[in-house]
């Protein structure tokens, strides 16, 4: 008998410290951090590092230009919340003198959004609902779109350095447009003086940046394989406002979180990647940036627990 109360003790405490552990981020600093890695995902992908195969293409005229076309997927969850599909980009790639070329690109990537039965804190930041927040809530409903398009010109080059040989360089702007569409929940209140309170809460709104990013990458080749490390560093500008709609039993409203001078949509990114290309098919997959992207998006963007991105290039 002793026991079974010494278990019980024990399974009590776990349980008193799994809720303590397990307070989550409000149901806002999720929903923008979401597309803000899907956002990450893109730079990651960028073909700036996919050259032709140099043994049949580099200085042949009749191949002086490379086509490119790119494919992956991701995958990014909190909880039951998620934003997931595929990305797609086509490129095309010449050179301009004997160590420089240029890449122009644009690019597609078609998201889902969609949730389960989500519970986390309700709290507002782009209005002032009548409301007592942040109140401990449950949300359902999501079932929305997520589409990232744009084009990109890059330069790209190679320096001879001492310290790091076979050094190459890439740099260049791009216009992205992000629109999330349907990006709804329902809501419940499920504690606080305002429990028992439903209404919508919306996050839908479409985002476009001009964003100058620059890279560097050390190539090594052994015998039909090409492996390329590179880090990148992109900046979408400028920063924008969270815009959202909240409705409720007596409110409607809508607004921006930079109507209150915050504008925290739009991080600069940093990406690390390792290309491996099996040269005699000009075929590159991005395994560093697979690992990278699921290792540091999480730490970077609270919130969000997983995301997976695979990224696979082929140029001909």
């Amino acid at each position: 008998m002793l026991r079974n109360h010494k278990v019980l003790a024990v399974a009590v405490l776990l349980a008193a410290f799994a809720q303590g552990v397990a307070a989550t981020e409000s149901i806002e600093f999720v929903a923008e951090h979401l597309p803000e890695i899907a956002m990450d995902n893109r730079y990651a992908s960028l073909p700036l590092w996919n050259s032709c195969n140099p043994e049949t293409n580099v200085g042949h005229p009749d191949k002086a230009v490379c086509l490119g076309i790119g494919v992956g997927y991701a995958l990014t969850h909190s909880g039951t919340l998620s934003i997931d599909g595929p990305m797609f980009t086509l490129s095309v790639a010449r050179p301009v003198g004997n160590d420089l070329g240029i890449t122009g690109f644009v690019f597609f990537d078609d998201l889902t959004l969609s949730s389960g039965v989500e519970n986390r804190p309700l709290a507002v930041s782009f209005s002032d609902p009548p409301l007592t927040l942040p109140a401990a809530s449950q949300f359902t409903g999501l079932d929305g779109k997520a589409r990232d398009t744009g084009f990109g010109l890059a330069l790209s080059g190679s320096a001879n350095i001492s310290r790091f040989p076979g050094f190459e360089w890439s740099a260049g702007l791009l216009w992205q447009q992000f629109k999330l569409s349907d990006y709804r929940f329902d809501y419940l209140i499920t504690d606080g003086p305002d429990a028992g309170t439903t209404g919508s809460l919306d996050y839908s709104a479409t985002y476009s940046h001009i964003s100058p990013f620059a890279g560097a990458a050390w190539p090594r080749a052994r015998g039909a394989w090409r492996y390329t490390p590179h880090v990148q560093l992109a900046i979408p500008l400028p920063r924008r406002g969270v815009a959202g709609r909240i409705t409720g039993p007596t409110f409607d409203l809508q607004g921006s979180t930079a109507d209150n001078g915050d504008k925290p949509f739009g991080d600069p990114s940093v990406t690390i990647g390792l290309n491996v290309t099996y040269v005699p098919w000009n075929l590159t997959v991005d395994f560093g940036s697979t690992i990278t992207q699921a290792l540091f998006e999480p730490l970077i963007h609270e919130g969000v627990k997983q995301n997976l991105m695979l990224s696979t290039h082929w140029t001909f």
